[in-house]
């Protein structure tokens, strides 16, 4: 089960890379374009934040059947001191919880404001705060390979 968990979340966060990405992109793009709001943008906006949220509960899974999770009982707190279980047990699930709530955060604020700019510039502002988060606790050596 393990196994196949893992490799869903691997998968996934591609998906969530590229969707994350042309959001921001769009946002962006639009805001200093001083474009109007239009019903692709809620479209993107909301896949986004479905395919965020589907990829923290395969990562709550994947956190508590993994073999990393025992880690815990065994080391206690030198896993902060170790750099490797570190980064599995705490900053990647930590970082990556803070970018899926930014998400939230930015979906939620867009929904309320009636301009386009207004619309815009929350889905701007958090998903671009969401992907550079998302792209430093990526771990880059493994998930490469």
């Amino acid at each position: 089960m393990y196994n196949v968990v893992l490799n869903l979340h691997s998968y996934w966060a591609y998906l969530v890379l590229i969707i994350l990405t042309i959001a921001v992109l769009n946002a962006l793009i639009k805001v200093f374009g001083k474009k109007e709001y239009e019903p692709k943008d809620f479209r993107i906006s909301l896949f986004t934040l479905i395919v965020s949220h589907i990829q923290l509960l395969i990562g709550l899974v994947l956190y508590f059947v993994s073999p990393k999770f025992e880690l815990w009982s065994s080391m206690g707190s030198e896993v902060m001191k170790t750099p490797m279980a570190r980064l599995y047990l705490v900053e990647h699930p930590f970082v990556n919880i803070l970018a899926i709530a930014l998400i939230t955060i930015g979906y939620s604020k867009h929904k309320k404001k009636l301009t386009s700019a207004a619309k815009l510039k929350p889905i701007a502002i958090f998903y671009t705060i969401a992907l550079l988060l998302f792209l430093s606790r990526i771990p880059w050596s493994v998930w490469m390979n």
